[in-house]
């Protein structure tokens, strides 16, 4: 299904016309058992300030397999994604886009899925070879998988660790690095992602203690 989804991926754009509302995605899971909470968090793409969330809680029903990770957790997040008053206008996955083994990520296929422009960004590289970037903020260089610019190593914040950032779908890699970049002011991840993970993880927390 990744092989023949992938036709379908956009790396050039023209991305979205405007960006107002800028979604974060990520998905929390318990220690001790398959249940889950997928959290969809709606900043403005100009305070980052949240204007809305979805959180969905349940299981996941199909197993851990690196490459695969989309399938585990596609359906929840697509879940979350309906639960909002309005589609956003653009995705930030705490995941992988192109810079994949079969250049089909988390957030190539939420991208495809939904049509709505999607980045992926890692905390680490999952695949690739790459060259440090400099230590200033802005400064990044190429991931390269199999001789091909896959996703950039991006530094948000100057001196820390950079992040991994991969196309996932109707954008360029430029304008994918320029959009983690607006939304990381303060600190390495981008708000959408802190934002996302804090409502994930406050979510499975209470699901667990009740």
């Amino acid at each position: 299904m990744q092989d023949r989804l992938r036709r379908l991926v956009d790396t050039t754009g023209p991305g979205p016309a405007a960006v107002r509302r800028v979604a974060g995605l990520d998905v929390a899971y318990a220690e001790d058992s398959d249940r889950l909470a997928a959290a969809v968090v709606v900043l403005d793409a100009e305070t980052l300030t949240v204007l809305e969330s979805s959180v969905v809680e349940g299981h996941a029903h199909f197993p851990y397999v690196p490459g695969l990770f989309a399938f585990r957790e596609l359906p929840s997040l697509v879940e979350a994604l309906d639960g909002l008053s309005a589609p956003p206008d653009l995705l930030v996955c705490d995941g992988q886009g192109l810079a994949h083994p079969r250049r089909f990520g988390l957030a190539c296929h939420i991208g495809v899925h939904t049509g709505i422009p999607s980045i992926g960004v890692g905390k680490t590289a999952f695949v690739g070879t790459y060259d440090p970037p400099g230590a200033a903020r802005g400064e990044r260089s190429d991931l390269v998988l199999d001789g091909d610019v896959v996703g950039a190593v991006l530094r948000t914040q100057p001196g820390v660790k950079p992040v991994f950032v991969s196309v996932g779908h109707g954008l360029s890699l430029p304008e994918a690095c320029a959009h983690v970049l607006a939304l990381s002011p303060r600190f390495r991840l981008p708000e959408t992602t802190r934002a996302a993970d804090s409502a994930c993880r406050r979510a499975l927390a209470a699901a667990q203690a009740g």
